[in-house]
């Protein structure tokens, strides 16, 4: 019997290869707003948390005003690049065999509603997930909410579900929610990084992903 039922994949960095793009444009904000830059790798590790979360550790100390300025400042240079960011490849053939042998997909996103409408929107993926779960409609990563209520809207059982995605609050939010995880490799974490937290499986490429969810989902 198949193991998995539902798999649960993270947007950037696991989907989409956007980490460059993102650390790029925080770091272009923090430019704008006269604070310290930081580099890219600790621009990209707070990629999939909240707001909040982000600024705490990119600029600390920062007041409710300023915070919101820097995720205008943001949003601003995101939005005018967002195109530049493509699909890593081969995912559009992962999320098709994985629909052709009858597996469920959610996506759990530290990104926005109105940013993830647009991302499915313009990759033509959004047939293939059933359920989404966005930064700004509950809890952000790690909490558990995202996974928890994905599971509820699909009626899956945690020990049937697995998380895919490519940071440490990934396999943080999995573990907070009673679900497995796989980690990729080639996203905003590195395998060094990755293998600090607990997975099931680490995945060097989309294709290696493919090959182990086909063995074990």
């Amino acid at each position: 019997m198949r193991r998995y039922e539902l798999v649960i994949f993270d947007w950037d960095g696991t989907i989409m290869d956007s980490t460059g793009l993102i650390a790029s444009c925080i770091q272009a904000a923090c430019r704008e707003m006269g604070l310290a830059v930081p580099d890219e790798a600790a621009a990209k590790w707070v990629i999939g948390l909240g707001i909040a979360q982000s600024m705490e550790r990119v600029a600390p100390g920062l007041d409710a005003s300023r915070t919101r300025e820097f995720a205008d400042r943001y949003r601003g240079h995101f939005l005018a690049r967002d195109h530049e960011a493509p699909l890593f490849g081969g995912i559009p053939g992962l999320l098709e065999d994985l629909r052709g042998r009858g597996l469920r997909l959610a996506v759990a996103t530290g990104k926005s509603r109105r940013g993830l409408g647009r991302a499915l929107a313009s990759s033509g993926l959004a047939p293939f997930f059933e359920a989404t779960r966005c930064a700004d409609e509950g809890f952000p990563k790690p909490h558990p909410d995202m996974v928890l209520r994905i599971l509820d809207e699909t009626g899956v059982e945690a020990s049937r579900a697995v998380l895919v995605g490519d940071t440490t609050h990934d396999l943080e939010l999995a573990a907070n929610a009673g679900v497995d995880a796989v980690a990729v490799t080639y996203g905003a974490h590195g395998e060094a990084l990755l293998r600090e937290r607990a997975a099931r499986h680490y995945a060097g490429s989309v294709e290696e992903l493919r090959l182990w969810l086909a063995g074990h989902a």
